[in-house]
Parts: structure tokens; sequence; C-alpha cells
């Protein structure tokens, strides 16, 4: 899933079953089960190689903790389902603002003024979902000002397995 590029990414996930989770410095929250996304940046050097990091912290593969997205991966009944990218733009907030709230304020966002980067699904179905992240992803990259705008930039869904 490496793209030397980078971008934007969102996470998908599906947690089977709710649970009370710690998550580092934000405390133990609990979690109930269905799906939720976390926006996350992939810029400079090795691009999208942070989410094959996530992957394999989803896979049990991985066992460091350094991200409040590290420990809702690292639950056993949670797992990424898909991957939506927006490679070549850097529009990590605005993604994570056209998404619906999360369960826990602050998750992912420690760095910027936003009030989460994790959404949940509210209901949807996991494919409704996918779509309406996409639909995020478009609607930011669409946002974008002219010269960033005009890079070679693109949103696309990657299955994970």
């Amino acid at each position: 899933m490496a793209d030397a590029g980078g971008g934007t990414y969102t996470l998908v996930i599906d947690l089977a079953a709710t649970a009370a989770i710690d998550v580092g410095a934000l405390g133990e929250r609990r979690f109930g089960a269905g799906r939720y996304a976390y926006t996350g940046s992939a810029l400079g050097a090795g691009g999208f190689s942070r989410v094959d990091r996530h992957r394999r912290t989803a896979r049990g593969e991985h066992d460091v903790r350094h991200w409040h997205v590290d420990h809702l991966l690292g639950h056993p009944d949670a797992r990424i389902d898909r991957v939506v990218r927006s490679v070549g733009a850097d529009v990590e907030c605005a993604v994570a603002d056209r998404l619906p709230a999360g369960p826990v304020d602050g998750f992912g966002a420690s760095d910027c003024g936003c009030p989460t980067h994790l959404a949940a699904a509210e209901g949807d179905s996991l494919d409704a979902f996918v779509a309406r992240v996409r639909e995020a992803h478009e609607a930011a990259v669409a946002a974008l000002d002219g010269d960033a705008a005009d890079r070679d930039t693109r949103v696309d869904v990657l299955a994970v397995d």
C-alpha cells in the first residue's frame, strides 16, 4: 500500500463487539460494536507506509502503541476493511470535518484543532459508510485552492486483505 507521494488516508474499521479500550493519554473509552473511520496523514518520505503499519497492528503483528488509532486497532475485535486515500493531497482535517463525530473527543487530533479524527458510521451499512468516506475525500480534494487542485491527485478505495 506504500505510495511514495503520500497524502491523506482514512481507515474504515469494523469493530465486531463492544469494547472498553485504553486509548493512551485519552484514558479508557467505550466503543460500541460497529464501523468507524479514522483519518490520518501519510506525508513525507514514507508515504502511505504508515497504512501498512496500521494493517500490521490490526493483524496483531505489531505491538507498539504510538498513535490513538493503534489502541483501537490493537483490540482483537477490530479489523481494517478498506482504506480510502487522497493521493497527493494534504486534506486530513478537511476530510475529518466532513465525517460524523466519533465516540472519543480528541482522538487522532492532538496535533490540530479538530474535535476528532475518528468518525462513527451512525447506522450506515459498511458499503454506505465507505461511500460516505470517499465522498468526504472527493469534496476535500475539490475544495483545494487552484494550484493544489491542479496537482496529480486522486481518490481511491483499497480493499484490505
